[in-house]
């Protein structure tokens, strides 16, 4: 049983561990231990990880964060009242550090180059002026691309509480739902095209979708498009984009490659940067030592404890991630999969149940960790270690979002 008592503390830059895990021989047992290890060598790709040097980068670098006071309010932004009150009416009470900088130079339609934490408020940092450049002008047509189905989905929801009301049409053009739906939208002309690039494209040789009239352009999660062999594809949409444009590039790192994709499609960029700590303090992290026990006894004696309310469980493979999810609902667990081989409307209906609350946990491959806004997650498990330290990152981050409290579990041998 985990131990409802468990602290950890950071002692000169490293962390370490109070805890200890027990449980009967019959249940597959595990103890807690010390988060300093080095990685199984000659295993997986993803075994091949130092995770202590994710916990304890992170231990060393957190500083004491100062409580933010905007420079602005949203009355301050020259936006339509009616934008203003939709706002009021979503209980935004007052910017975020990203809203408030980036807001103005949105407006001004300067290129943009966004680098926040996860879970600031950037999908509404660019919407509010975008919305606001529509009302002024309804022919006004804008690219929003996105790595993931959920993510465009997700965004163009936010759209849609934003402009009850106002006379703003979106349209979601993603893999796994019929094209047929998505050509009958596109030919009445959306203000919104938010979209994966696998299927904008499609659309594009299709000859259903015309770029030329498109003057704004958002490359949104542009480090996670690029991890995921989107280059090619982005190069081919922006070929379709007006010169005359305005580009927006959000990413939460900046990598020699995102650097050279901000050479080659903004001209003369500001850069706005809130990025402070890694993560927030309010997430705690720690390892769990799995030794020569069973995974998944593991896993399943931790979503019995009252306190794992819940839980996003990462895997790595599609195939790993869907036997696991399988194996804890034969065991009594109320759970969903979320992964690349479901279909758009089994990831819909797993996203929506997990967030209902229908479900206790949601087992995923990264495809989950990156943009969705999932509330009140408890407990983040990384069943299978995460390749690189900015997916360790992005997958923690599902929890403790904004004041909320929320813990981190990896799994080692």
């Amino acid at each position: 049983m985990y131990n409802q008592k468990t602290s950890s503390r950071r002692t000169r830059g490293k962390f370490t561990r109070n805890a200890r895990f027990s449980h009967s021989k019959k249940g597959g047992g595990f103890h807690g231990g010390s988060s300093r290890f080095s990685a199984r060598r000659g295993g997986s790709k993803s075994q091949k990880i130092d995770i202590s040097s994710f916990i304890n980068k992170i231990a060393s670098s957190s500083v004491p964060e100062k409580m933010f006071v905007p420079e602005h309010s949203f009355a301050d932004f020259e936006i339509n009242p009616i934008l203003l009150r939709s706002i009021e009416q979503l209980r935004y009470a007052q910017p975020t550090p990203i809203q408030d900088k980036i807001i103005v130079p949105i407006l001004q339609k300067k290129d943009v180059v966004g680098l926040a934490n996860t879970g600031t408020g950037k999908t509404a940092a660019f919407l509010i002026p975008l919305i606001e450049n529509v009302l002024q002008n309804s022919h006004e047509q804008i690219l929003i691309t996105t790595p993931t189905r959920e993510l465009a989905q997700q965004i163009e929801q936010e759209l849609r509480g934003l402009t009850k009301q106002m006379r703003i049409y979106s349209v979601a053009c993603i893999g796994g739902e019929h094209i047929g739906i998505q050509i009958r939208k596109l030919q009445r002309k959306s203000n919104f095209i938010i979209g994966t690039p696998g299927r904008l494209i499609d659309l594009v040789k299709r000859g259903n979708l015309m770029l030329n009239e498109v003057h704004t352009v958002v490359l949104d999660e542009a480090d996670r498009m690029l991890d995921m062999g989107f280059i090619h594809d982005i190069r081919f949409l922006m070929s379709h984009v007006s010169e005359k444009r305005q580009t927006l590039c959000f990413s939460a790192t900046m990598s020699t490659t995102i650097e050279r994709l901000i050479n080659d499609f903004l001209k003369d960029p500001s850069t706005i940067s809130v990025k402070t700590v890694e993560t927030p303090k309010n997430i705690e992290q720690d390892v769990i030592r799995i030794r020569n026990l069973n995974k998944v006894d593991v896993l399943h004696d931790l979503l019995k404890n009252d306190e794992f309310k819940k839980v996003l469980v990462f895997g790595r493979t599609k195939h790993g991630v869907e036997n696991l999810s399988r194996i804890l609902m034969r065991r009594g667990i109320k759970v969903e999969s979320i992964h690349g081989n479901k279909t758009q409307a089994q990831r819909k209906r797993a996203l929506l149940s997990f967030k209902q609350n229908r479900v206790q946990a949601l087992v995923a491959t990264d495809v989950a960790a990156r943009g969705l806004h999932i509330s009140n997650i408890t407990h983040v498990i990384n069943y299978e270690i995460p390749e690189t330290y900015d997916d360790y990152i992005h997958r923690i981050g599902r929890t403790g979002r904004g004041t909320q409290k929320g813990k981190a579990l990896t799994f080692i041998d």
